[in-house]
């Protein structure tokens, strides 16, 4: 796979013909951590315990979402941010014209910012992945080796409340636990190639029409991806097709309860990890314990293990797989994603 980076700081952007003005047509939670709200001009920022004067990073693709958190970030006070933007090669000149525009605005914010190129349609046919699956891969990959490069784990992204509600329904309907409905955490880790990122949502409290009234309060100018209206992605598909059927069948938004609900699985998720003592997860575990507990507390505890030794892409199924080790006559190795693999030895299971 080939990238191509570019770090570069620009005067003011020239006028692009898919810019579009506000107002015209047009990632296992870290317990205990201080949340507290900002209001910034209508939106409603989970900030508490995030220092102004520490370093950061932000995606940035340049569309509305990210491009209102940036603009509230630093009108907050956050001087010393990394905008952080990756062309994921899927739309020709379309996607470079974004890449100039989000350089531009971050040199016009005085801000530094890192691009890079990947062909993510070539990068998913080599991985055998779906292109979402793949470009958040890519992704990810992507804020570990700007992470190392500048020093700083911390990430913000810009997901936002419907994003929320969005993935309560997605995760539904592949079969996920409390977890998966739980949905995404304000401040949560994920390790990506040994590198620990903290991931920051401050606006998961915040409505994509909120964004809309900030941006038009702010006249902020951001690109827009026609790609968020291809019916071709499994989440588009949610949003613009089975949300609007639901609120026809209920005759009401029903948005604002799926986000309800998953806010609810996702503090009582963090309360049953903290009960059933998973963050003393350490690199085995051992079977005699695991097969004394019931099939609930296995799951939870081996799809802790797995999450914190960084295997990727971990759900029921390879759940499951590690669990039939535990049985008399069971397997003593199984694969697992990422070329990873779980084996069990002298009444232990252990990764290699």
């Amino acid at each position: 796979m080939k990238n191509s980076n570019s770090a570069s700081r620009l005067g003011c952007a020239k006028r692009l013909s898919t810019v579009c003005e506000a107002g015209a047509s047009g990632t296992s939670p870290v317990p205990n951590r201080e949340i507290g709200n900002e209001k910034i001009a209508g939106l409603n920022l989970e900030l508490g315990g995030l220092s102004r004067t520490a370093r950061y990073l932000i995606a940035v693709s340049g569309g509305r979402d990210s491009v209102a958190l940036l603009h509230a970030l630093v009108e907050a006070g956050f001087r010393r941010l990394v905008v952080c933007h990756l062309n994921h090669g899927l739309r020709g000149r379309a996607a470079a014209a974004d890449a100039r525009f989000v350089t531009a605005l971050a040199a016009k914010l005085g801000l530094g910012c890192i691009t890079e190129k990947v062909d993510v349609a070539q990068w998913a046919k080599k991985q055998g992945l779906s292109l979402e699956t793949a470009a958040r891969q890519v992704r990810y990959d992507f804020f570990a080796r700007i992470a190392r490069r500048v020093r700083c784990r911390a990430v913000f992204l810009a997901h936002h409340a419907d994003d929320q509600a969005e993935t309560f329904l997605f995760n539904l309907f592949r079969g996920a636990g409390r977890s998966g409905l739980g949905g995404m955490s304000r401040d949560s880790v994920r390790t990506v190639a040994g590198v620990r990122l903290r991931l920051l949502r401050p606006m998961l409290g915040v409505w994509r029409k909120e964004i809309d009234t900030y941006l038009h309060s702010r006249k902020l100018r951001f690109r827009e991806d026609e790609s968020n209206a291809s019916a071709e992605f499994t989440r588009n598909r949610v949003r613009h097709d089975l949300l609007p059927a639901l609120e026809r069948v209920f005759g009401r938004d029903v948005k604002k309860s799926l986000w309800r609900t998953a806010l609810i699985l996702r503090d009582e998720e963090a309360w049953l990890a903290a009960l059933s003592g998973e963050a003393e997860t350490g690199v085995q575990l051992a079977v005699p314990e695991l097969r004394s507990q019931p099939p609930a507390q296995q799951r939870r505890r081996i799809l802790a293990w797995l999450r914190r030794n960084a295997v990727p892409d971990c759900g029921f199924e390879q759940v499951e797989t590690v669990r039939s080790m535990l049985e008399r006559g069971g397997p003593a190795k199984v694969n697992l994603p990422g070329n990873r693999h779980a084996r069990r030895r002298e009444k232990r299971l252990f990764l290699e």
